[in-house]
C-alpha cells in the first residue's frame, strides 16, 4: 500500500510542476486532464502527508520520552503520543478507502427513471412524491434537474417520469437509489382505514457521452408527434415531441418537455445513449455477479431496497438495516443520512473483499 502511495505522491508532484510551467494552457485538453488528475489525487495526497507527519510525531515523542525526566512533561508527551497513534489509525483506514478502485462513472451526471408499480393510483402518487424528494435533494446540493419525459395522471400522480440530474459526483451518490421503493399508508380514497402497500421502481443511469456510445443512424427510426397532455394523447398544436425507436434493442424514447423539436431530439438521443450504455453496464455487472453481491446499491433493480411507512413515520433501508423516524424530512429531500450510510456500507464491503483477496 505504501509503495503505491509513494508513487501517487511522486505523480502529484509531477503534475504540480507541469501545471506551473509557462504555456501549460496552450493545449486545453491536456490542461483539463491534468487539472482533473490533480483534483482526484489531492484528498489522497493530503491524507498521506498528514499520515507521514503523524508517524514522525510518534518517533519524536518516543525519543523525547527517553530523555525527559520531568514527570509533567512526560505526561504531556504521552498524551501527544496517544493522540498521534489514534490519528494514524484513522488515517490508515481513510487511505485504504481512498485507494479503493473508483467507479469510472462516479463523476457523471445521471438520468433517473421512476415508474409506478403495484398499487394503481396510489403508486402513481408515490412516484410523484419520490420525484419531488429527489428534486429537493438536488436543490440542496446545487445540482440542476431537467425533466425529459413525464406521464401524469389527473390526481397529481405520475405513471412515469424521466429526468436528468447534472452536478459534481451525481452518479456516485444517486446510484444507491436504484431499486424498488415501497410505501405503506392509508390512501385518501380508503374509507375503511386499511393500510395499503404500493411500489415504484427507480432506475439511476450514468449519462453516456458520444465517446461512450456510438449510435448508427440506420438503427434509428424517428417519429414526430404533438406534445401530449395529461391523458397521454397528442393534443397540442405543434409537432415538437420526438419518439426514437432503436431497432436492434427495441428501446423506445419519448421526449416532449421542450417547445423545440431540435431540443427534444437532442434530449431523446442523450437518453437513448444512456440506456444503451446502461445495457452494456448491466451485462458487465451480470458477468461479475459475485462482485455485485458484495456491493450496496449495484444490485438487481427488482430488489426491494427501501420502505416508507407513513403510519409509523419511518423509513427503512433494507440493504443496510437502517431505520430512521423522520419520514417527513426525508420526503422533503433530506436523504443525506441514508446516502452516507449506503456509501459507508459499500466501502466496508469493498475493504472486506480486498482483505480476502
Amino acid at each position: 500500500m505504501f509503495d503505491r502511495l509513494d508513487d501517487l505522491l511522486r505523480r502529484f508532484e509531477e503534475i504540480m510542476n507541469e501545471l506551473a510551467e509557462p504555456g501549460v494552457t496552450d493545449n486545453q485538453q491536456h490542461f483539463r486532464e491534468l487539472m482533473k488528475e490533480q483534483s482526484d489525487l489531492t484528498p489522497l495526497v493530503e491524507a498521506y502527508k498528514e499520515y507521514k507527519k503523524c508517524k514522525q510525531d510518534v518517533e519524536d515523542s518516543l525519543a523525547m520520552l527517553d530523555e525527559e525526566s520531568d514527570e509533567e512533561m512526560r505526561e504531556m508527551l504521552k498524551e501527544e503520543l496517544s493522540a498521534s497513534r489514534k490519528r494514524i489509525e484513522e488515517l490508515e483506514n481513510e487511505l485504504k478507502i481512498l485507494l479503493l478502485p473508483k467507479d469510472p462513472n462516479d463523476d457523471k451526471n445521471v438520468i433517473v427513471e421512476i415508474r409506478a408499480g403495484a398499487g394503481g393510483d396510489e403508486a402513481a402518487l408515490f412516484a410523484a412524491e419520490i420525484y419531488r424528494m429527489y428534486v429537493h435533494y438536488a436543490e440542496t446540493r446545487r445540482w440542476k434537474v431537467e425533466t425529459i419525459d413525464m406521464e401524469e395522471i389527473g390526481i397529481g400522480g405520475m405513471k412515469s417520469v424521466t429526468f436528468m440530474i447534472s452536478g459534481q459526483g451525481a452518479y456516485s451518490i444517486m446510484k444507491y437509489e436504484s431499486g424498488v421503493h415501497r410505501v405503506q399508508r392509508v390512501p385518501e380514497t380508503e374509507s375503511g382505514g386499511r393500510i395499503h402497500t404500493s411500489t415504484i421502481t427507480v432506475a439511476v443511469m450514468p449519462e453516456a457521452e458520444e465517446v461512450d456510445i456510438q449510435i448508427d443512424e440506420k438503427d434509428i427510426r424517428i417519429d414526430v408527434c404533438r406534445s401530449s397532455g395529461a391523458g397521454g394523447q397528442c393534443v397540442n398544436t405543434t409537432d415538437s415531441a420526438v419518439r426514437l425507436t432503436h431497432i436492434p434493442t427495441g428501446i423506445v424514447i419519448y421526449s416532449q418537455t421542450e417547445k423545440s423539436q431540435i431540443q427534444n431530439k437532442a434530449k431523446a438521443y442523450a437518453l437513448l445513449r444512456t440506456k444503451l450504455y446502461d445495457l452494456e453496464q448491466q451485462k458487465a455487472h451480470d458477468a461479475e455477479a459475485e462482485l455485485r453481491k458484495s456491493q450496496v446499491g449495484t444490485g438487481d433493480r427488482s430488489e426491494k431496497i427501501r420502505t416508507y411507512n407513513f403510519p409509523q413515520g419511518r423509513v427503512t433501508d433494507h440493504r443496510i438495516n437502517l431505520t430512521l423516524y423522520k419520514l417527513d424530512k426525508i420526503m422533503n429531500g433530506d436523504i443525506q443520512e441514508i446516502v452516507d450510510a449506503c456509501i459507508a456500507a459499500d466501502q466496508a464491503a469493498k475493504l472486506l473483499k480486498m482483505g480476502e483477496s
